[in-house]
């Protein structure tokens, strides 16, 4: 074994878990801020790390490097890396519950569960945004920064542009039949749920298919149109089979689950994929859309009209016991937008390599914002835009945890786009120093 290579000895087994970094070729512990590869704890609670000569290694060569007997109990999709590593006493322990994982799960439980039991409508409604919001904000979290954000111009035309849509979509339902907007809209949604949908099952099912199908890129041109063309993989084929067969279902029958699993994989593709870059940007959004909010359901009819009318995955649907008004709605704006602020969050705790702290205080301020929400209508017994309690929830709960820790200047100053450009830039720094050896 080489000189940059460590082994130890181990009692019984022991998990190992490898969080990937802005450079895919190394691990890094977080937590102590040190560049080693991975960092695991024995059965008794003992710390130790290993380092791996992993300069240009791929990430199942350092599997193989192990332990044969590696058993992986969740595939990463660029996320953390949870291992069994099992010796040949058998015993196998779990290094910690994958927390994304366990959300997986309780969402969809509780998205089925009106259809077996009574659920209190409030509660659902709390449980299952702030469900989405937790999933989406982990799924955010990728071994390279984002390359694209939002700009502040972009922040600041939003609303304006969002009002354009909302009082566009008014007119066509005031002025058109109602049946041929939401066909069209129904045409319009089948294509884009088949690409969420099956974006959101890909990391579940590639999993299970071969290695080559998740890597292997497939170009196809259109015809007569051969400056076109779409990229895939045969994985994302198989995944985009149950989506087209659940899609096709909603548009013949229009049932409120088919109606919220599409809306779930909006929100947490949407929370997912969308970046604000930095938090002024995304205060600037927030600031801009709490307006917004306020005067379309207060001051205009729009906005509640258009959510009736609107015959599409733009909203979740809450089975009510009360026989006048079956179902409560929520709309998908009311979690993605918020879930991008949290997800930046989360996105700036592990940039610095800390617990989830500013994760955690923006999470409770969009949960505590969703419940004020919930109070409040119940007690006035009117529809209330939710960016009304949420905004002030998320950004108030994140601005007094930055300010009991004296750090608001590293959290303005926080921007992916920056952290982005750095990351390209080492990397080519990195490949022609290889070149040079």
């Amino acid at each position: 074994m080489d000189k940059d290579s460590k082994t130890m000895s181990f009692s019984k087994s022991f998990f190992i878990r490898a969080l990937l970094c802005a450079d895919p070729s190394k691990y890094y512990h977080r937590r102590a801020g040190k560049r080693e590869n991975c960092f695991g704890t024995t059965a008794g609670g003992s710390r130790f790390s290993i380092s791996f000569a992993v300069e240009g290694t791929r990430q199942e060569q350092i599997v193989r490097l192990l332990d044969r007997s590696i058993d992986p109990v969740c595939q990463s999709n660029n996320r953390s890396l949870i291992y069994c590593v099992s010796f040949s006493c058998g015993h196998r322990f779990r290094f910690q519950l994958n927390g994304e994982r366990a959300a997986n799960i309780a969402l969809a439980g509780l998205t089925l569960a009106p259809l077996f039991v009574k659920v209190d409508t409030n509660v659902n409604v709390v449980l299952t945004a702030c469900l989405t919001v937790f999933v989406g904000c982990y799924r955010s979290v990728k071994p390279t920064p984002p390359s694209e954000t939002m700009s502040n111009e972009h922040a600041m035309r939003f609303p304006l542009v969002g009002s354009a849509m909302l009082l566009s979509l008014f007119l066509l339902f005031k002025f058109l039949s109602k049946d041929l907007v939401n066909a069209v809209l129904t045409c319009y949604f089948f294509i884009l749920g088949i690409i969420a949908l099956s974006a959101t099952l890909l990391p579940a099912i590639g999993r299970f298919l071969p290695k080559k199908w998740n890597e292997d890129v497939i170009i196809w041109r259109f015809p007569y149109f051969r400056s076109l063309e779409v990229e895939f993989t045969r994985s994302q084929v198989v995944a985009a089979i149950p989506g087209t067969f659940f899609c096709a279902w909603y548009a013949a029958q229009k049932h409120w689950l088919a109606n919220n699993i599409l809306g779930l994989a909006f929100c947490i593709q949407g929370i997912e994929m969308l970046s604000l870059g930095s938090f002024k940007t995304g205060a600037i959004l927030l600031a801009g859309l709490f307006v917004y909010d306020i005067f379309w359901v207060f001051f205009t009819p729009v906005m509640v009209s258009v959510a009736k009318s609107f015959d599409a995955p733009i909203k979740l649907l809450f089975p009510s016991r009360i026989d006048t008004r079956p179902f409560s709605m929520l709309g998908l704006g009311d979690i993605v937008i918020p879930g991008i602020f949290v997800a930046l969050a989360l996105r700036f705790d592990v940039s610095r390599g800390k617990e989830s702290h500013y994760f955690k205080s923006a999470f409770l301020g969009y949960t505590a914002g969703l419940v004020l929400t919930i109070v409040v209508m119940n007690w006035f017994q009117a529809a209330q835009p939710a960016l009304l309690y949420i905004v002030p929830g998320v950004i108030g709960f994140l601005a007094a945890h930055c300010l009991w820790n004296g750090e608001v200047k590293p959290l303005l100053e926080f921007d992916e786009s920056k952290t982005a450009a750095a990351a390209v830039s080492s990397g080519d720094e990195t490949s022609s120093n290889k070149k040079l050896e």
